[in-house]
């Protein structure tokens, strides 16, 4: 699938902010089933510094920098993408047991399954806990297949939660989603996470985009897509393979990598520091996902 996305941030101060830094990661990233063809990132005001640079997992960081007073702030990031599918969806019963992943795991001496042991521990807002691998653990018997196993964590996660916007926000913490069971596609992906990791599992925080359709007979809304999150979980023989809680399946050619850490706090899409600007602030934010045979 070859896509066309267009991520339009804005922000709209009460005064003027004489000064701000920035970072972002906003640019999608070269995968093994993605290929970036072009991007291009576009700040007004004109920054008076700028630079791309690789950050600690691999992900594109931008830093920029407005040194001249503005009331508003655009960020406009604009990819052309192509997304392979995936040969792992549909063969849930294709990979070693979990009794078997968590021996790999441990004695491997490969330098990949030493390097992903950080994403068996506890990160900023992802804490292990009792709590967390007891809702997982009887799911994951010792010889059934680990991506059998991480399928049905997703679909009981997508039954047992509800997708509720106005119940939680980037800072709510997760022992909140855990006990009233609602948030939203960043608050799923981090409790799947923490589940894994719970079990002794190495799993990481993806961010980007899902395609959306709209319903039959109408027309596709432009802008009205949002970034998305979900999960993707270590497995021996496998490597990385993803899961979409919120959604109840496994990314295929309709989701597109902007980034992946730890959690959402490695891989935050825009934040920075300013000076003055007044006692509020408002944020708009516009995403469109459009396959390139609608251009």
């Amino acid at each position: 699938m070859k896509y066309r996305v267009r991520h339009l941030t804005e922000y709209q101060y009460a005064a003027p902010v004489t000064l701000c830094y920035n970072i972002a990661h906003l640019l999608p990233r070269n995968t093994d089933r993605q290929r970036i063809k072009s991007t291009r990132i576009s700040v007004s005001p004109t920054p008076a510094y700028q630079r791309s640079r690789r950050d600690y997992f691999g992900n594109t960081s931008f830093y920029f920098s407005v040194q001249e007073p503005h009331e508003k702030l655009v960020i406009d990031v604009s990819s052309d993408i192509e997304v392979s599918r995936s040969n792992v969806v549909g063969a849930l019963d294709t990979s070693p047991t979990c009794r078997d992943s968590i021996a790999l795991l441990k004695r491997s001496e490969r330098p990949e399954y030493i390097e992903i042991k950080e994403f068996q521990l506890s990160s900023p807002m992802i804490k292990k806990s009792k709590e967390l691998a007891d809702f997982g653990w009887p799911l994951f018997a010792a010889d059934k297949p680990l991506l059998r196993a991480a399928m049905d964590l997703t679909t009981k996660i997508f039954d047992e939660f509800t997708f509720d916007p106005t119940s939680t926000t980037v800072a709510t913490p997760l022992a909140e989603v855990i006990e009233n069971k609602r948030g939203v596609c960043q608050d799923f992906a981090h409790f799947q996470v923490g589940v894994l990791r719970s079990l002794g599992f190495p799993a990481r925080y993806v961010s980007g985009y899902i395609e959306t359709l709209p319903p039959p007979g109408q027309e596709r809304l432009v802008g009205a897509d949002a970034s998305h999150a979900w999960v993707s979980l270590f497995i021996p023989e496998l490597g990385w393979v993803d899961f979409d809680p919120t959604n109840n399946s496994m990314p295929d050619d309709q989701h597109i990598i902007t980034a992946w850490g730890r959690d959402y706090s490695d891989i935050t899409p825009l934040q920075g520091v300013i000076f003055d600007g007044g006692d509020s602030q408002s944020l708009s934010v516009s995403v469109d996902v459009a396959r390139r045979s609608e251009q």
